[in-house]
């Protein structure tokens, strides 16, 4: 009698079944967690993502009336960025952009930190929460409000010049003077957000551990040592993060506020990228919209770049990273 050989069988991929194992568990466990992330997911699909296929018209000739689809492609195809980086406008807006930012990063970015460091050393909690209610308040008036209450205050007559020319100044309209320009911008920023900024270190420095104090309390360690020693390093990771991101959108000074404030005589100082894009496209007469997207589109990849520049020193000297 002849028997037959048993065939063996085919091997198990472990690796497939224990992650197929695992995701639906994970989903009899959290399904209802993913319908209701669902909506978020629908808005960044439809709102962030599928507008990205526009990019496409920075490498076309595009025409509205051709739409994107049937609009020429433009030969050569860095031809918008082309005109872009060899026209007269590219230094002055460039240069522009990067110094309103960075003033911004150097005197607005540590703001919100120097004022919820001294929050927290207040311990009387009816001024704290007075200091803080104050502080917070600017960043609920919307930015066309903030930018009137600016030009009133700048004004000839207005109370920054009655307050010049008591000190025995000059009375003058300081937002047509350029050299005036950016300090203006710089303040009215920091005015505006330093209250709402420090929300999120005030709640960083209430988790640091309370004992770490109370041991450095009875090494001897004063106020300003506790400071150096426990409170920044607690802080540093907080401060870390929202420095990466903040470097991530170094070009993106708020077109807004500077369209609001800037005139003829402050374009030298105050024209940036975004303002430049916003008059391609809507600043009448034939609109640009394939450069204004080149120009956007170089925008973010300078973003990009910084963004990922500033995360990899961050994780290397701090161990404090987005990724």
């Amino acid at each position: 009698m002849q028997i037959k050989a048993k065939q063996p069988s085919a091997p198990v991929n472990r690796k497939t079944f224990s992650l197929g194992h695992r995701l639906s568990r994970d989903w009899k466990l959290n399904k209802w967690k993913y319908f209701l992330i669902l909506p978020v997911l629908v808005y960044l699909a439809l709102f962030c993502y599928k507008p990205m296929y526009g990019l496409v018209i920075a490498f076309k000739n595009f025409k509205v009336t051709r739409g994107i689809e049937k609009s020429a492609w433009m030969t050569p195809w860095y031809y918008w960025f082309e005109q872009f980086f060899t026209g007269p406008n590219f230094w002055p807006l460039l240069r522009n952009t990067f110094f309103i930012s960075g003033l911004t990063i150097l005197f607005g970015f540590p703001a919100p930190i120097i004022l919820a460091l001294l929050l927290n050393e207040v311990h009387y909690n009816k001024f704290k929460r007075t200091v803080q209610t104050i502080t917070y308040m600017p960043y609920f008036i919307s930015m066309v409000v903030t930018c009137s209450l600016i030009k009133v205050y700048c004004q000839q007559n207005g109370l920054f010049s009655q307050i010049s020319v008591f000190f025995g100044g000059t009375a003058q309209n300081y937002l047509v003077n350029p050299a005036y320009f950016r300090t203006i911008y710089v303040l009215s920023d920091i005015w505006h957000g330093i209250g709402w900024n420090s929300i999120i270190y005030l709640a960083a420095l209430s988790g640091i551990d309370q004992e770490q104090y109370e041991a450095a309390r009875i090494d001897g360690a004063n106020r300003f040592q506790q400071l150096l020693h426990i409170t920044l390093p607690g802080l540093l990771p907080t401060i870390m993060i929202l420095f990466i991101l903040r470097m991530g959108n170094i070009l993106n000074v708020g077109y807004e506020k500077i369209l609001l404030l800037y005139n003829p005589s402050t374009y030298e100082v105050a024209d940036v990228i975004s303002t430049y894009t916003y008059r391609l496209s809507f600043g009448g007469g034939n609109p640009m919209y394939s450069m204004s997207t080149a120009v956007g589109l170089f925008n973010t990849l300078v973003n990009i770049v910084f963004l990922l520049i500033t995360n990899y020193f961050s994780q290397r000297f701090t161990e404090s990273s987005l990724f």
